[in-house]
């Protein structure tokens, strides 16, 4: 460059093709940004793992649930019709939801083409109008909830089977036992007394044995004969399995979708981990326990036998993001110890239910 050359020679600014380009590229990066991310396409629901949540479960909705209850469906509706762009905060459901798309991210960067993963419906019976809402709350939180069942005041219990529902998890404890009636794995969420971190690279599912994978076999030995019997009861029949529970189906569900990431050499980094929590003692009880699983051709990562101990505390340890339980002083238990538990209504444990009111309204869910 030559002394005294003219500045604007000295410094030649890009010429107009040039600057075209850089604006593109600029609008481009500009747009691309307000695009919505594109959304993996939605499995058919029989290749799926598929699991129905109701709105009560996936979102906090005291409010609304007072409003419901006290002044009725009609200001129900307008209230959440007032109120459809402010998204809802999350419910008990919300980390295992979570915990869910992120095993199906994994999934699909190892089987780019397979349908076998989680697919989440969320099953309320809240009028269509209130769709809105929960549709805006999904998308406020990037849920990749693309299946509803809103049933207008009806159950939507009579729709899980043709969603093939493997899970139902739902904040009303009357639907979920229509939902073990009729065969459906379901259990009713309730949410922990303190917010604790959980994984969010792993999710992490603890299950109780008896009358939750298990029938209720062994319970009802306990019950009517004691403790002693039992004992007497398990060595007896120790290598005779267990009929199945209502949750080894959601179980198996699990087993298969771990078995997709051991077959690419990812044990030990699996996304999936199940945990066995049981009352029952390791000796004494245990190896029936672990025989009928082996029966089945399942298992599960950890098996812990607290002989009657306290759950809570070695749940805290784990940080699942939901407890399977059959009795409420154990799911109350975890819940103390800022677990996410979720009662399941089967078997001897359960109290005898009440004769329900002729006229009762039904709750939102």
């Amino acid at each position: 460059m030559e002394p005294g050359q003219p500045r604007e020679a000295r410094e030649p600014g890009p010429g107009p093709e040039t600057a075209s380009a850089v604006r593109w590229e600029e609008a481009k990066t500009f747009y691309d940004n307000l695009t919505p991310k594109k959304k993996p396409k939605s499995p058919k629901p029989q290749n799926a793992v598929t699991i129905a949540v109701s709105s009560r479960a996936l979102f906090r909705m005291e409010e609304e649930q007072r409003i419901y209850t006290e002044q009725g469906v009609e200001e129900y509706v307008r209230y959440q019709l007032e109120h459809e762009n402010e998204p809802f905060s999350p419910g008990p459901a919300f980390p295992f939801v979570k915990a869910l798309e992120a095993v199906n991210k994994r999934l699909r960067e190892l089987y780019p083409d397979s349908e076998d993963v989680f697919d989440i419906v969320l099953m309320t019976n809240n009028h269509a109008q209130v769709g809105v809402r929960l549709i805006n709350s999904i998308n406020h939180y990037d849920l990749f909830i693309e299946r509803f069942c809103m049933t207008g005041g009806n159950s939507p219990i009579c729709y899980l089977k043709a969603y093939h529902t493997n899970l139902y998890l739902s904040a009303d404890a009357e639907k979920v036992r229509e939902a073990i009636d009729e065969g459906i794995a379901a259990a009713t969420i309730f949410s922990p007394s303190k917010d604790v971190a959980v994984s969010q690279s792993q999710l992490r599912v603890a299950f109780d044995g008896d009358a939750v994978l298990f029938s209720d076999e062994s319970e009802r030995i306990v019950k009517a004969h004691g403790l002693d019997r039992f004992f007497e009861h398990e060595k007896a029949h120790e290598n005779k399995p267990l009929a199945q529970g209502p949750l080894k189906g959601f179980l198996e569900a699990l087993g298969r979708l771990q078995k997709k990431f051991y077959s690419k050499g990812l044990r030990l980094e699996c996304p999936i981990r199940t945990y066995l929590v049981t009352a029952r003692s390791a000796a004494s009880s245990g190896a029936r326990a672990l025989k009928t699983l082996r029966s089945w051709g399942l298992e599960t990562d950890e098996a812990l036998f607290l002989a009657g101990a306290p759950k809570g505390p070695l749940l805290e340890k784990i940080r699942p993001h939901i407890f399977f339980d059959d009795q409420m002083f154990h799911v109350a238990g975890a819940q103390e110890m800022g677990t996410i538990a979720a009662h399941v209504p089967y078997g001897v444990a359960q109290t005898p239910r009440r004769a329900a009111p002729a006229k009762q309204a039904p709750a939102a869910q």
